[in-house]
C-alpha cells in the first residue's frame, strides 16, 4: 500500500465519503507509520487540519512518484 519517498510515504485519497471536510480527493497526503491503525485497515494521514488522524486504507492509493516531483517534495538542505 505505501510507497517510501527517502524515509516518508505517500498517498493519493481515491474516496472521502464522510470526510469531505477533512480529506480532498485526488490530492497526494503524506503518511504517518502507524501499525496499530494498519492492523484495523486504517491508514494514518496529515489532513487538510494540518494534524494526523486514521482514515480506512482503501479511501487511498499509494503512489510511485517521478524523481522531479520527489525532489520537489523534499525539505531544501
Amino acid at each position: 500500500m505505501r510507497r517510501k519517498l527517502r524515509g516518508k510515504s505517500f498517498a493519493v485519497c481515491v474516496r472521502n465519503e464522510g470526510y469531505e471536510v477533512s480529506l480532498e480527493r485526488w490530492k497526494l497526503y503524506e503518511i504517518v507509520p502507524d501499525p496499530a491503525a494498519a492492523t484495523h485497515r486504517l491508514l494514518r494521514v496529515i489532513d487538510e487540519s494540518g494534524e494526523d488522524y486514521r482514515y480506512p486504507e482503501d479511501f487511498f492509493l499509494s503512489v510511485r512518484l517521478p524523481g522531479h516531483v520527489e525532489k520537489a517534495l523534499l525539505p531544501v538542505s
